[in-house]
């Protein structure tokens, strides 16, 4: 069981100490489960007060995929792409750990240190043990990864932190804890990170990346270490972490690399040799630390000492900063003032809480980053987007595995169709490389879902996430055959986006299987490819339900075919797992797991009527468009220089308010480098267009309801609107990009409105909250704008918006996107990427995709959803709606008819949770005990209803799980009404205004 939590430390360990959180912190991780009174700041070397001290950090920088794949970077292969082999570092550091105990390293992935510490013995790994707990071996950061900042959904970075920190906690106990998060790579710092590291309860944040005009004035103005206010939503200090940039990236000074891979020269220090440098060596570095200290502000300088999968040979390095520190220190008997010591961040962040300074504040992000003037990274916020969506599904797939893992019991585990597991990573379950868990985890790494690593490298990220999902699938059909009754094997469509799935294209008769994995009801469309001309649907209790099928028409770069598609809208209740069967021409009986009451749907895509919101009733003043409707008996073959676009009046629910808006397709031509003003190219990182108008694909003002849209023979667009939904659905598929004009394209949608937006947009910050942006403009310092697109572009990872006094529109995505508002009234999201040229950051290679099955270049296909209300209540839809998108339901198939013993209906909780609460996290712990995480989801002052505190019953009677489990919480805010650290069973659990929540244990 999640025992009690209090952050017990003596009041030296308090760092910051008139911002110390309060002693029950909320929070989402597990990192608050280790006790922290023993080791630590003991193990810190002794610093002169008066002089400048100077920490040097031993450390490597160890990408969990980037130029090779995991695998190759742990076993050293593939070195004629790089070389680089973690399992050699780790055996060369401890190994030089044990030869001076002055010596210190940190180390961060723990992807990395688990297999490596698995291939140990035990006398070595014993060893290991003693170096942590003396404090020569420090973890920091301690996630699986470093995960991105810019790409990354919040649930999917909380289980990838979760699995690291909980295998440190494991092994090392509280010696094992990560005291300060570590992100020296990413391109780019999201707020909501830092947001959930303080929650998370890390003493402080250091990274190396800011935008070159941010850094410069923060030099200047010894502002390079601060606190940051990283949410407007949570009381401080919840959401405050003291925050330091890196002096150097995450690179030693230059001049004093000693790795293998470094071209510096060791230090020389025999007189007798001509080629003694000792001096020329301490007078370089006692000019460098003294620069340093010009542009920080107390008589404390850290300095990174190390890099990239350094010390292979951890001899070089340690052996020359041995001799680093003693001549630096010797020069003191002269007079120097500087003192030179091994340290470690948190050592490093003792000393700056001693020093009881006040520090800057910080409220944005900092996004979007630029290292020069023509040189933003805000190309990999779109950059492989098939990568992107395939990552947020798997994520979707993930959760409904975890919660189908605690729903089915033991027999989830070891059932009729084999052994599965999600990989919760419970003592009693083995850690495995290819669970689901594990590559979901690996691909938040800041070179995998952020797509700037190699082709190859992007595969194999895919076929990880591929054999993960396959682990769940056995897992899964153990737990609906359990639930259900039923033991006919389980089928998996995955391709149902591009309308293919054999079972139901060849079947006579077949089951729908609908689980929804989110805690409130929801209607979800579902399309499917089939061979009948004609289908009858009963719901649960025998009530018919319209269906249609319609002909679909599939554009190729080379040819126009058909094929038939039915077209579903099911009503879900929470965590319930629902079965359709389907009959050609035949009455239809449907099957429910959940306490479900099923109400399905069907709406042609060609032949539609329908009005947008369900209590709005259209007068003919307001009446739409009538749609296009194809028989078919009918031909419609557009010719491919046509170019439809769709522009709607929408009208709003409260108000009958209209907004006329516009999609259009456009494309930027990307840079080649071969400018006056620079030579910098579009690549994987850096977004780059050669001029600063689009060029239109498609433009006209054709309004209906339903339409399939052909801009070009690689642009195409399907626009939906579902009865009783308050979003219009945008389907866009683009691909193969052409290029034989020799020039890399860069495809946007981009949507024009009446609203004055007088400049200002919204994104989200990994999902949560909500940032206001600004055309260009930077809170924090007075921005010089060199690209008036790249400098706009922001990361979009769920949802963004624009507004004024009357409407609200919100534009919610299926991945992670990079977007901007370039002009009043429009929003435009970049989706696809195709480009000719390196960037020069690395990579080494151009991001072309391609493959066996797209030989002429990828085709991606996506969905956006729109919805347009008043910015008083938008919130209220869009909250709900990219929660909807991130965690959607998932669809299996049986073949033939269900048996008349069948379950049909099935769910895991007894009530609705109220709307402001989401279920974040419901996963197996150990053998006796789930893992629930509740999360208040709504940003203060968003919503007038849901912005408000909620309690959640957990009473025992009334408890929203079905099997009114016994459960404690973890930790909580000692403010709140109920501030104890675990809940009887007749008590609720009480969340304030946004609250990422507490974790609780339930038996």
């Amino acid at each position: 069981m999640i025992g009690k939590i209090h952050k017990q430390m003596s009041h030296d360990s308090w760092l910051f100490s008139k911002m110390a959180t309060p002693e029950y912190t909320p929070f989402v991780f597990l990192l608050l489960l280790f006790q922290s009174s023993v080791w630590g700041f003991p193990s810190c070397h002794a610093t002169k007060p008066g002089m400048l001290n100077v920490h040097l950090v031993p450390h490597t920088h160890d990408d969990v995929g980037w130029l090779k794949t995991v695998d190759q970077y742990f076993y050293g292969d593939r070195n004629d792409i790089q070389h680089a082999g973690v399992q050699y570092i780790l055996d060369s550091v401890v190994d030089q750990l044990l030869k001076n105990p002055d010596r210190r390293f940190i180390y961060v992935e723990t992807a990395f240190f688990y297999r490596w510490w698995k291939q140990q013995t035990d006398d070595m790994q014993n060893t290991v043990k003693q170096l942590v707990n003396e404090g020569r071996l420090e973890f920091v950061n301690g996630g699986w990864c470093m995960s991105d900042e810019a790409t990354t959904h919040y649930s999917a970075v909380i289980d990838q932190m979760t699995m690291g920190l909980r295998f440190l906690n494991d092994t090392f106990g509280h010696c094992g804890r990560p005291r300060v998060a570590w992100h020296i790579d990413p391109f780019g710092h999201a707020r909501e990170h830092a947001s959930m590291f303080a929650q998370m309860g890390y003493d402080g944040f250091f990274f190396g990346r800011l935008d070159y005009q941010d850094r410069n004035r923060r030099m200047v103005a010894r502002e390079q270490e601060m606190l940051w206010r990283a949410s407007e939503s949570l009381t401080p200090p919840m959401a405050d972490l003291f925050t330091g940039i890196l002096p150097n990236g995450y690179n030693p000074p230059e001049g004093f690399c000693w790795d293998q891979s470094c071209d510096d020269p060791p230090i020389r220090d025999d007189p007798d040799l001509e080629d003694y440098n000792v001096d020329d060596v301490v007078t370089r570095f006692l000019h460098i630390a003294h620069g340093q200290a010009l542009v920080y502000k107390t008589n404390h300088i850290i300095m990174t000492m190390g890099s990239d999968f350094q010390y292979e040979n951890a001899n070089l390095w340690y052996k020359n900063l041995d001799k680093l520190i003693r001549y630096v220190n010797q020069m003191q008997s002269n007079g120097s003032e500087v003192n030179v010591l091994y340290s470690t961040p948190s050592c490093y962040l003792q000393e700056l809480h001693r020093a009881n300074l006040t520090w800057p504040l910080k409220g944005d992000d900092f996004f979007p980053y630029a290292d020069s003037a023509h040189d933003f990274w805000t190309g990999y916020f779109t950059s492989r987007p098939a990568l992107k969506r395939y990552e947020r599904i798997s994520n979707s797939y993930l959760q409904t595995c975890k919660q189908l893992e605690v729903l089915g019991g033991p027999i989830s585990r070891k059932g009729p169709f084999g052994a599965g597991d999600s990989e919760t990573l419970s003592k009693c379950l083995v850690y495995t490389l290819s669970s689901h868990s594990s590559a979901m985890a690996v691909a938040q790494h800041h070179d995998a879902v952020s797509g700037t690593e190699k082709q190859h490298v992007a595969n194999d990220y895919a076929r990880k996430l591929a054999n993960g999902w396959a682990h769940c699938q056995v897992l899964v059909s153990n737990t609906l055959s359990s639930l259900s009754g039923s033991s006919a094997p389980r089928v998996y469509c995955e391709h149902l986006n591009i309308s293919v799935c054999p079972l139901t294209e060849t079947s006579k008769k077949f089951s729908v299987n609908v689980y929804n994995p989110l805690a409130r009801p929801v209607s979800w469309p579902v399309r499917l490819p089939v061979n009948g001309t004609a289908y009858r649907i009963s719901d649960a209790k025998g009530k018919a339900v319209d269906s249609q099928v319609e002909l679909l028409l599939v554009r190729t770069t080379y040819s126009l075919s058909t094929l038939l598609s039915l077209s579903l809208s099911i009503s879900l209740y929470p965590s319930l797992s629902l079965s359709i069967s389907l009959y050609p021409s035949l009455s239809l009986s449907i099957s429910l797991y959940p306490s479900l009451s099923l109400s399905i749907s069907l709406y042609p895509s060609l032949s539609l009527s329908i009005s947008l919101y369900p209590s709005l009733s259209l007068t003919p003043s307001y009446s739409l468009y009538p749609s296009i409707i194809i028989s078919p008996s009918q031909s419609f073959s557009p010719q491919p220089s046509s170019l439809l676009s769709l522009c709607a009046s929408i009208v709003t629910l409260r108000d009958f308010l209209s907004s006329l808006f516009c999609v259009c397709l456009s494309r930027y031509n990307a840079s080649d480098g071969n400018n006056s003003e620079s030579i910098q190219m579009s690549g994987a990182y850096i977004f780059r267009p050669n001029t600063s108008t689009p060029f239109i694909i498609s433009k006209t003002n054709s309004v209906v309801q339903e339409v399939r849209q052909w801009f070009s023979p690689w642009v195409s667009q399907v626009v939906r609107l579902y009865t009783d939904s308050r979003a219009l659905e945008l389907e866009w598929t683009v691909g193969p990009v052409p290029i034989g004009d020799d020039l890399g394209k860069e495809v946007i949608s981009r949507l024009d409105s009446s609203i004055n937006s007088s400049g200002v947009f919204y994104t989200d910050s990994n999902g949560r909250e909500m940032l206001q942006r600004r055309k260009d403009y930077r809170p924090t310092w007075n921005l010089r704008q060199s690209e008036p697109i790249a400098g706009n572009y922001y990361p979009i990872n769920s949802r963004a918006y624009i507004k004024d006094d009357k409407d609200q529109l919100t534009v919610v995505t299926d991945r992670s996107q990079g977007g901007g508002s370039i002009q009043d009234g429009s929003l435009e999201i970049m989706l696809h990427r195709r480009l000719l040229y390196d960037d020069v950051r690395g990579v080494g290679e151009p991001l072309n995709e391609m493959s066996d099955i797209y030989p002429e270049g990828l085709v991606v296909r996506g969905r956006h959803l729109l919805s347009l209300s008043p910015p008083a209540t938008a919130a209220d839809t869009h909250r709900p709606l990219a929660q909807e998108v991130v965690l959607q339901p998932l669809i299996t198939f049986t073949d033939g008819e269900l048996h008349p013993s069948t379950r049909l209906e099935f769910s895991g909780l007894q009530a609705v949770l109220p709307p402001a609460v989401h279920l974040l996290t419901v996963s197996q712990w150990d053998q006796d005990t789930v893992l629930l995480r509740l999360e208040h989801q709504y940003q203060a002052s968003e919503s007038k209803e849901h912005s408000q505190p909620v309690t959640v019953n957990l009473q025992v009677t009334s408890s929203p799980w079905r099997y009114a489990p016994s459960c404690s919480v973890s930790g909580r805010d000692s403010q709140s009404p109920t501030s104890v650290p675990e809940l009887a069973n007749d008590q609720s659990l009480w969340l304030s205004n946004y609250e990422l929540t507490a974790s609780i244990g339930c038996k």
